[in-house]
């Protein structure tokens, strides 16, 4: 049985950690993030912050095809202390028209929900890796026009894929370049 003055010292013991002792994310980071830069899609590249601090990072992707070729577009990452427990925040700050991506930002992907109903959102044994793939994905293969963030895009593609079209080169012409 434990007594409440075996639980304070305890406490006490733990407060005393070393603060050299690195956070299990930390640890996790510099290996992924060596993993990430092995494995990054050629139409990608990544920029740190500040080149000690691994957590916070933007990730660039240039579409080679699709409706966004040509386009430069920027997703600021944030890995919360809390990961590998949850997904990295994501948050694209370059406008465009998107059936996935919202007009401030906001980014539908299943994997980076906390829970997900298809059971494909996040779980600790998904890396950073799977984040950049697919948001690399988000511009060919994983589109989603049946359950969109970006409902106004997605009904324009399913009504007229032509102004569909048009929209999306304007907002590339306008926002997505360098």
């Amino acid at each position: 049985m434990i007594t409440l003055s075996q639980r304070l010292k305890r406490k006490n013991d733990a407060e005393t950690v070393p603060a050299s002792r690195a956070p299990i994310r930390d640890r996790l980071l510099v290996k992924e993030a060596q993993e990430m830069s092995q494995m990054l899609p050629s139409s990608c590249s990544v920029l740190y912050h500040n080149e000690n601090d691994l957590s916070k990072f933007v990730l660039i992707v240039k579409p080679t095809e699709g409706y966004w070729e040509g386009g430069i577009f920027r997703f600021d990452i944030d890995v919360t202390e809390e990961y590998n427990m949850v997904p990295p925040l994501v948050k694209c700050s370059t406008k465009l028209w998107h059936p996935n991506i919202s007009e401030n930002g906001e980014v539908c992907l299943s994997l980076l929900r906390k829970h997900s109903v298809d059971g494909m959102g996040w779980s600790p044994i998904r890396r950073l890796n799977d984040v950049v793939w697919g948001l690399h994905a988000l511009f060919t293969d994983l589109l989603n026009f049946e359950d969109p963030l970006n409902v106004e895009a997605a009904d324009q593609y399913r009504y007229s894929q032509d102004n569909f079209k048009i929209t999306v080169l304007e907002y590339v012409r306008n926002y997505a370049k360098e």
